[in-house]
């Protein structure tokens, strides 16, 4: 799987043959499909191998920390952040953003299994902070996109496009600002006051 990786980020996911990832593992071609019955499982190792992982830390969080949701939120988004902040990592949703149209079924399985819980983890915290009173009403579904938005464009731009280098944007810095938007815009009372 870290050779396909290598290759995906090398030569992209379309141009990489099977063939290319055994010879860079060192095994044979056969030996692949013992385990991946095509290319685009290994993709889909690779999505369960390091991004699901990440997934059932945020679930475990929320499942097990009782209290004030949105310390829960906070330590999420931070946690997150700071994991996608490796390249090897962040590889994994760039191949599946740059390759979605062509593969759909793999955009798919990463919206099912990637996506859509980490939403349902943030819903059912935004849901919990209005019911405890801690956070105004709104619509919950609306909100984990303006909370996970500006999180994937700092990704995008730190990983895509070389701007934390650029403009020496620091990712603990980044969060802090975007938590502090953010919960100043959710909060009923403001943080601090």
């Amino acid at each position: 799987m870290d050779a396909a990786l290598d290759l995906f980020m090398e030569k992209g996911f379309a141009a990489t043959r099977v063939e290319d990832i055994a010879n860079r593992a060192g095994i044979s071609k056969g030996a692949i499909y013992l385990y991946f019955r095509t290319k685009e499982s290994i993709l889909e190792g690779l999505v369960r191998r390091s991004i699901i992982p990440i997934v059932e830390q945020s679930e475990a969080l929320a499942l097990t920390m009782q209290g004030n949701p949105v310390m829960i939120i906070r330590m999420m988004i931070t946690m997150v952040a700071e994991r996608m902040r490796d390249p090897r990592l962040f590889a994994i949703p760039r191949l599946i953003l740059a390759e979605a149209g062509n593969f759909p079924d793999i955009a798919k399985t990463y919206r099912n299994e990637v996506i859509e819980r980490g939403f349902r983890v943030l819903e059912s915290l935004l849901q919990q902070g209005m019911e405890q009173g801690l956070i105004r009403q709104i619509d919950p579904r609306l909100a984990i996109r303006n909370i996970a938005g500006p999180m994937i464009v700092h990704a995008l731009l730190a990983n895509v496009f070389g701007a934390e280098e650029d403009v020496n944007i620091d990712t603990a810095a980044f969060v802090e600002s975007h938590l502090n938007i953010l919960m100043n815009g959710l909060l009923k009372e403001p943080e601090g006051q």
